[in-house]
């Protein structure tokens, strides 16, 4: 069979099969297989845009403590007890009950309900008209006393700086403080407070020695002290033991920032004439009291205490104290 003819023949069986063919007659070419679409992916949910948290507001109660930089020290409380100094443990010793009758008119002034406003009420100066009248020894019990009360933290700062003796009479070593923060302005005032394990007691020491320590206290330097300590801390008790008035020319200066005055006199020693001296030379501090110190006195049941006096604003307010030999 010729090629024709075997065409031919190949081209009748195409159209019993039902194929069509073209003008060409060629058969169609088949159609492509189409590969079945592949299923889209399921996309996942669109990450979130990250959100910046929103900003919170730090409730007081957590947030740091003025002076949490400072170092933790621990008083012997049962020493300061056989001292007899007010401690937390014997709240209810003779003496601590007598220095809460001599903080009531402190505290009144410093929160604004005495008989008049006090500028600088919280920043309260304890001293004496000459040494070993029992100055530092009232300082650290008022500062214990006002310590254990349920709303005042307090800050005792030793600024006797030519005769320091807080931390000496309180067990401690020597440690940087006041002078160290007026002398260098790399020493920041938080950094050489002492806090001590009685919770709302902090000591401010007196600080390296210097020999212009005394000329320090009436520096534009520490002017500019009391200032940042009366609003930095204007929620603490701020109790300054300073220098005698009679003996340097700082204590009168010093006295000049104060808001109160708790001048300490030693009874059978003081004369009527030094107390009045010392008290010409306190100038602008608007609250004066005194506190009679080793005062003896006589009562029905046989003991023997000690009885003490004071006035603010020339009103005279009866005091009760028991500091014997300091």
């Amino acid at each position: 069979m010729s090629i024709i003819e075997q065409a031919i023949e190949r081209m009748a069986h195409l159209k019993r099969a039902g194929v069509e063919i073209g003008e060409d007659g060629q058969a169609p070419a088949p159609a492509a297989e189409v590969a079945p679409a592949a299923p889209a992916p399921i996309s996942a949910a669109p990450a979130p845009a990250p959100v910046a948290p929103a900003a919170v507001a730090v409730p007081d109660s957590v947030k740091p403590a003025a002076g949490e930089n400072s170092r933790l020290v621990e008083l012997d409380l049962a020493r300061l007890d056989s001292m007899g100094l007010v401690v937390p443990s014997a709240p209810r010793s003779q003496i601590a009950e007598e220095f809460r009758v001599i903080k009531r008119p402190i505290l009144a002034n410093a929160h604004g309900k005495g008989a008049a406003p006090v500028d600088n009420g919280n920043l309260i100066m304890v001293t004496s008209s000459v040494p070993g009248e029992g100055k530092s020894f009232n300082s650290i019990n008022l500062a214990m006393s006002i310590a254990m009360e349920l709303d005042n933290r307090v800050l005792l700062v030793d600024a006797d700086v030519a005769r320091p003796s807080i931390l000496n009479l309180l067990g401690l070593p020597p440690a940087k403080g006041l002078m160290d923060v007026l002398l260098d302005e790399d020493v920041r005032l938080q950094d050489v407070m002492l806090r001590t394990n009685v919770e709302k007691l902090t000591l401010l020491p007196a600080g390296m020695p210097h020999k212009n320590a005394t000329e320090l206290l009436a520096s534009g330097a520490m002017r500019a002290l009391l200032v940042e300590l009366a609003h930095r801390y204007a929620d603490r008790i701020i109790i300054f033991d300073s220098p005698p008035l009679m003996v340097t020319t700082e204590a009168p200066t010093l006295a000049q920032s104060m808001g109160q005055l708790v001048m300490v006199v030693e009874a059978g020693r003081t004369t009527h004439t030094m107390v009045k001296q010392a008290l010409a030379k306190v100038q602008g501090c608007p609250v004066k009291m005194l506190v009679l110190n080793k005062a003896r006195y006589a009562r029905t049941d046989g003991y023997y205490g000690y009885y003490g006096y004071g006035y603010g604003y020339g009103t005279e307010t009866g005091f009760r104290e028991s500091a014997e030999n300091r």
